[in-house]
Parts: C-alpha cells; sequence; structure tokens
C-alpha cells in the first residue's frame, strides 16, 4: 500500500492513543477522494466519541470525588471554601512548572482530597475553637495517614494521587515534617504542591483562634520557611505568580 498522504491518518491514530483528541486535525483531507478522505471521516468520529465518552467519566468522577471531600469535611463547612480556593493554588503553580494541562487537572482534583482523613478524627478536637494541646494535636496529626488509608489499594490514577497528597502534604522539606519524616525531594511533588497551597489559604483564613493574614504578609510569613518548610523552588514560582493568587483569592473570599 502506498503510504504518501497518510502521514496525518498515522498521526491522529498516534494522538488518540494518547489521548489528545483535540489534536486529531484532519481537516486537510476533507475535500480528497477515495480511502483517505473516508479513513480521516472515519478517525474524526471516533477521536468526538472517545472524548465525549471520556468528558462523562472524568465528570462522574469528579462527581464521586467532590461526594468524598464533603462527606469528610461535612462538620466544618468552612473548608469546603478552603478546598476549592487551595485546588486552584495548587493547579496556578502546577502550571507555573510547565506540567502537561493533564496533570495540572489531576492535582486541582486530587488536592481536594488532602485532608479526607479528618473524617477519622474526634469532632471536640476538630471543631475546637481554640489552639489544640499537645495531645490533641498528636490526635490530629493522625489525619494523615488516616486519609491515604482511605485512599490506598486502587487503581484509579487520581486516587493514587490522592494517596500521596494526603499523607504527604504535612512533610516538610528539611525533614521535620510528618508523618514519615521526609525530606528534599524525597517528598513526593504532589505533596510539595500542595504543602503550599495548603499554608498559604490557611494563614489568609480567619480562625477563632487567629485573624487572617493579608496576602502580602503571608507571603511574608512563607518566606520564612523557604528551604526549610517548603521546596525553595516552588515557592519561588509561587511568589511570582503572586498576582494570579491574589485573583483566585479574591474571587474565592475566604
Amino acid at each position: 500500500m502506498a503510504t504518501e498522504g497518510w502521514a496525518p491518518v498515522l498521526a491522529a491514530i498516534e494522538a488518540i492513543g494518547r489521548g489528545a483528541y483535540e489534536r486529531v486535525a484532519l481537516d486537510d483531507l476533507s475535500e480528497t477522494d477515495g480511502p483517505l478522505a473516508e479513513v480521516a471521516d472515519a478517525l474524526r468520529r471516533a477521536a468526538a466519541d472517545v472524548a465525549a465518552r471520556e468528558a462523562g467519566l472524568r465528570q462522574s468522577r469528579h462527581d464521586a470525588v467532590h461526594r468524598l471531600v464533603v462527606a469528610a469535611e461535612y462538620r466544618d463547612q468552612r473548608t469546603l471554601e478552603h478546598i476549592e480556593r487551595m485546588s486552584s493554588y495548587t493547579a496556578l503553580l502546577a502550571r507555573r512548572m510547565g506540567l502537561p494541562e493533564r496533570d495540572v487537572e489531576m492535582i486541582r482534583e486530587a488536592s481536594a482530597m488532602h485532608d479526607v482523613g479528618k473524617i477519622g478524627i474526634p469532632e471536640h478536637i476538630l471543631l475546637k475553637p481554640g489552639q489544640l494541646d499537645p495531645e490533641e494535636w498528636e490526635v490530629m496529626r493522625q489525619h494523615a495517614e488516616i486519609g491515604a488509608v482511605i485512599l490506598r489499594d486502587t487503581m484509579s490514577d487520581l486516587l493514587i494521587a490522592g494517596e500521596q497528597i494526603a499523607r504527604s502534604h504535612h512533610e516538610r522539606w528539611d525533614g521535620s515534617g510528618y508523618p514519615e519524616g521526609l525530606a528534599g525531594e524525597s517528598i513526593p511533588l504532589w505533596g510539595r504542591i500542595c504543602a503550599i497551597a495548603d499554608v498559604f489559604d490557611a494563614l489568609t483564613s480567619e480562625r477563632p483562634y487567629k485573624r487572617a493574614y493579608d496576602a502580602e504578609s503571608a507571603f511574608a510569613t512563607m518566606a520564612q520557611g523557604r528551604g526549610t518548610h517548603f521546596d525553595p523552588r516552588l515557592l519561588d514560582l509561587f511568589f511570582e505568580a503572586a498576582g494570579d493568587v491574589q485573583r483566585i483569592r479574591a474571587h474565592l473570599p475566604a
């Protein structure tokens, strides 16, 4: 079989195989006759059909994750707004890193599950209107491992990412975090990104035991943790995106 003219078709097949449906561009073949035009039309229909099915699956997945998060956060409705802001910050930072858009959307969704383990924390500790004492704090810290247990043993890429985030978003760059005391790049990237987003939103949100910081004060406080609490490269990227961060915060006020 002659291969002349088939390069766009072969590229479209490869794009469909990778899930890059938006790259199935066969318009150049629309005016041709014979087998090429027929194959091009079939590929267009296949790409559109698979993309529609994937969109439905993504929506179902999103709905399931949202219900899980709502169940975990049901006792403290303030945290639902926290999750929406944090997810936006994580996606912004992932995009600033130059990660593929699929990874950006993955962390946006998976980061919503970062505190799902709080479903296992007693209400008198979770909703205490003040600072926790050392014993209560030890119980609260268990939410990271509880969340990882809830999300583990799955074949879902989204839940695998959620498990990593739940377990690692309280680790610190210098190894002083919890639950495993990981340091540096041994902390999963998703966890390092979420640590920055989580702390920024915590600082800029009002709680019964503290006032909300303005964005500039929060940035200044976080700068003190550069290279100790936070991955320095990621923190610098977050600071460089300060304008976008503040626009997210203004759109989703605490």
